[in-house]
């Protein structure tokens, strides 16, 4: 038995899926993890795509499901390096990639009394909790651990302003820029 294994070690569990959210979570793990003294577990659960269903009805998706755990592992080590870089986090830590629906998966290895499940609170609007269903909630609801469900960055909206105005070919409005460039000392 590792060291890891062992039912006494501390665990913050954390879901990751890549997305900006995720990895706004994934730092506050880590934070988490140094301050309690625990070990990380960065999670990312994958499903086959249109969900394990329709994977049973087509012949093709038995031979794609070792391609698509490769995609997630591969989504899984970018987006810990995009965190932590090349030198790694310092912690003890177990990556996994799990199959299944991502708050089911996490709730289910989140399940002693002294882990931590810590999960990004993902986008706010009305229209994305109507179509997509909430890892973040369904964590909050099934969970016998705490749950530190983290909100979005700030810079997250900023950027997707920035796809929007990308996307429909709008011209960059610098008004906003050149306020901030004033408000900045000269000896900066």
């Amino acid at each position: 038995m590792s060291e890891s294994d062992s039912p006494s070690a501390a665990r913050v569990v954390v879901g990751v899926s890549g997305s900006v959210s995720s990895l706004t979570a994934l730092c506050r793990a880590a934070d988490e993890a140094r301050h309690r003294g625990a070990e990380l577990w960065p999670v990312l659960a994958w499903e086959p795509p249109g969900g394990d269903l329709s994977a049973r009805r087509s012949p093709a998706a038995s031979y794609l499901v070792e391609e698509w755990k490769r995609l997630a592992r591969e989504r899984l080590v970018t987006a810990l390096v995009d965190v932590f870089g090349s030198t790694g986090t310092g912690l003890a830590a177990e990556a996994l990639v799990v199959r299944g629906s991502p708050g089911r998966a996490l709730v289910e290895i989140a399940d002693r009394e002294d882990d931590l499940l810590v999960v990004g609170a993902g986008p706010r609007g009305r229209l994305h909790r109507a179509l997509w269903p909430s890892v973040s909630r369904y964590c909050l609801a099934h969970a016998t651990c705490p749950v530190l469900a983290v909100p979005p960055s700030p810079l997250e909206a900023e950027l997707a302003a920035a796809h929007r105005r990308n996307a429909w070919r709008l011209r960059l409005d610098t008004g906003h820029v050149e306020k901030e460039f004033e408000t900045v000392p000269p000896d900066a």
